[in-house]
């Protein structure tokens, strides 16, 4: 079992930044591959970031690449997205999750929710324009 805390979100004006941590606890939290997903508003949960257990791979949704970034550290069992210039477009509930899956089925599935075996509260982000 891994438990998951999203924490950092607010409310910010456009164009400025937040950092997003998630708190890992429970089972070996260096072993599992990470992602970020967002819900906006009446709108279904979508995928944002993810890594790979060891962090060689990355991946972004095309609207954040360039603004946001994915990291990780093992040591303190935590993974932070450091999100910049913000839009209203990025008003959502941010959760973080963990999968335990094989790395293989992991790159080609990072985007699903279905790849996910735990999942944070979530943290809400709010940008005014």
């Amino acid at each position: 079992q891994v438990q998951l805390v999203e924490s950092g979100g607010g409310l910010v004006q456009a164009g400025s930044s937040l950092r997003l941590s998630c708190a890992a606890s429970g089972r070996t939290f260096n072993n599992y591959h990470m992602g970020w997903f967002r819900q906006a508003p009446g709108k279904e949960r979508e995928f944002v970031a993810a890594f790979t257990w060891s962090g060689r791979n990355t991946y972004y949704t095309d609207s954040v690449k360039g603004r946001f970034t994915i990291s990780r550290d093992n040591a303190k069992n935590t993974v932070s997205l450091q999100m910049n210039n913000l839009t209203p477009d990025d008003t959502a509930v941010y959760y973080c999750a963990a999968s335990g899956s094989t790395l293989y089925l992991y790159i080609n599935s990072y985007a699903r929710q279905t790849s996910y075996d735990y999942w944070g509260q979530g943290t809400q982000v709010v940008v005014s324009s």
